[in-house]
């Protein structure tokens, strides 16, 4: 699917070529990469040395979700659209260790990342996960596939993490994520994270040519009022939109630095409902966020 990329970025196999979901996987300290990729992270790391610890708050903000849909809201189902590389403390995991009986799909148009998780991301007994090859340009075609293993007459929520970044304006992502909302039912949540220079203007731009410049399909930074956008009239859990460390941060967690903005948004009863959370003003200095 394109998630981690665009169509240019291809749904075929080239190792010779940098993925985006392997340079992320190297992000991680994963093992699931080839040399390309290794210097595509390489040179974005030198242009943002935090897109290291980004790539990992973006994974704790995936944990800390996960676990307050399913424990706080009583939510049993999950479309992870860009699902990438397996990681420790895959979707699956979280929800499942809450509610052995939820149900999992997992979507991502990345071969590698297909192969993976068919083979690593397996369900409890109790529970389910799907695996649908889709591409994020087609959101109505994803809710139908992930309709084999979800029922969207009930509650559900999906998970928008570090991939809309990869849709520039012309492709219309606040229309996907409007699409994929008039999908689900009312009590249903929708979780974002996203790319943005607002805390260091320069150095983010920089790293994003270098990706750019590296990576077919390319990827585009946003400011806080444009990712606040995206979600259109969806209702904000708060805090809102914030820098991705402080979504409801575990006590005691270092705060990692990190250029992203992350989100939860509720599917409202009645459309044309304005947010009922206001996030505070992007933050300017440097990003990193202290405990």
């Amino acid at each position: 699917m394109t998630t981690r990329g665009t169509d240019q970025a291809g749904s075929g196999f080239d190792p010779a070529v940098a993925h985006p979901a392997r340079v992320y996987n190297v992000w991680l300290g994963g093992k699931d990469h080839y040399a390309p990729d290794r210097e595509a992270a390489q040179r974005v790391a030198e242009c943002r040395p935090q897109v290291v610890a980004g790539a990992r708050a973006n994974r704790q903000f995936l944990g800390r979700v996960v676990r307050y849909l399913a424990g706080n809201r009583g939510i049993s189902q999950f479309l992870d659209i860009g699902t990438g590389l397996p990681a420790p403390d895959n979707t699956h995991q979280v929800a499942q260790s809450l509610n052995p009986a939820a149900r999992i799909v997992y979507a991502d148009n990345d071969p590698l990342v297909m192969t993976h998780a068919r083979a690593l991301l397996t369900s409890t007994a109790d529970g389910a996960c799907d695996y649908l090859d889709a591409d994020l340009h087609g959101p109505a075609a994803i809710l139908t596939g992930a309709a084999r293993a979800l029922d969207f007459a009930r509650p559900a929520a999906v998970l928008l993490l570090a991939v809309l970044h990869f849709l520039p304006a012309a492709d219309d992502p606040a229309g996907v994520v409007a699409t994929l909302a008039a999908g689900l039912a009312p009590g249903s949540f929708l979780a974002i994270s996203h790319l943005t220079s607002d805390f260091a203007p320069a150095d983010v731009a920089s790293g994003v040519t270098a990706y750019n410049e590296a990576v077919p399909g390319g990827i585009t930074a946003r400011t806080h009022a444009q990712v606040t956008a995206l979600l259109g009239g969806l209702s904000l859990i708060p805090p809102g939109v914030v820098p991705v460390s402080e979504w409801r941060a575990d006590p005691g967690q270092v705060r990692q630095p990190a250029d992203l903005y992350a989100a939860l948004a509720g599917i409202p009863r009645h459309h044309g409902v304005t947010a009922t959370c206001r996030a505070p003003a992007a933050r300017r200095p440097e990003g990193t966020v202290h405990a």
